[in-house]
């Protein structure tokens, strides 16, 4: 695998790899990232800190976003990932085993649903006990760019879906100046 400084991980805005440690990312964990994104920021930074025994899911709805993943992974010669074409919104639509996941991740995809409880069902149901779900999205306030502020979900929104399918928020904090950080565990 190419070293972990000349991986992607979307730096300037938010930092993948430290949100991930934040998170208790370790080697041979089986990881997800559920609407992994274009750039797969998260799901190259995770392939390298879970290792070769560990295995990084990055699931998203649209094919072409698949597509670049698996062609980032092959130009860093990252080989545990695994792609995952599935709508988070549906229950069991990732077709990821109950309980099979020790970190999932639902980075900068809230504010494009309005079936956040029905993903949070999801994750819940493919996470471990003792388990963790990041959340990391963007702060309800104005900014230069992204996504339109009334699209955007409040972190208290966030921690009451977390409370509603079972998981116990954990820590709270920020991910950079636009971004809030979640982490929750399933007991």
């Amino acid at each position: 695998m190419a070293e972990q400084t000349s991986l992607p991980g979307g730096e300037k805005l938010l930092n993948a790899k430290t949100l991930l440690e934040k998170a208790g990312i370790e080697e041979k964990m089986k990881v997800a990232d559920l609407g992994c994104g274009r750039r797969g920021h998260f799901v190259l930074q995770a392939a390298k800190l879970v290792g070769r025994k560990g295995i990084v899911c990055a699931v998203d709805v649209v094919k072409d976003v698949l597509e670049n993943v698996k062609s980032a992974a092959k130009l860093y010669g990252i080989e545990n990932i695994k792609t995952i074409w599935a709508d988070v919104e549906v229950y069991k639509s990732t077709k990821i085993p109950d309980n099979a996941i020790d970190i999932a991740m639902l980075n900068n995809i809230l504010f494009q649903t309005n079936k956040e409880k029905q993903m949070f069902e999801e994750v819940y149901r493919i996470l471990k006990k003792g388990g963790k779900l990041l959340v990391v999205d963007w702060k309800k306030a104005k900014a230069p760019f992204g996504p339109p502020v009334e699209n955007r979900v409040d972190p208290k929104t966030v921690k009451q879906y977390g409370k509603e399918v079972g998981l116990k928020l954990k820590q709270e904090f920020d991910a950079g100046p636009y971004h809030y950080a979640l982490i929750f565990t399933k007991s």
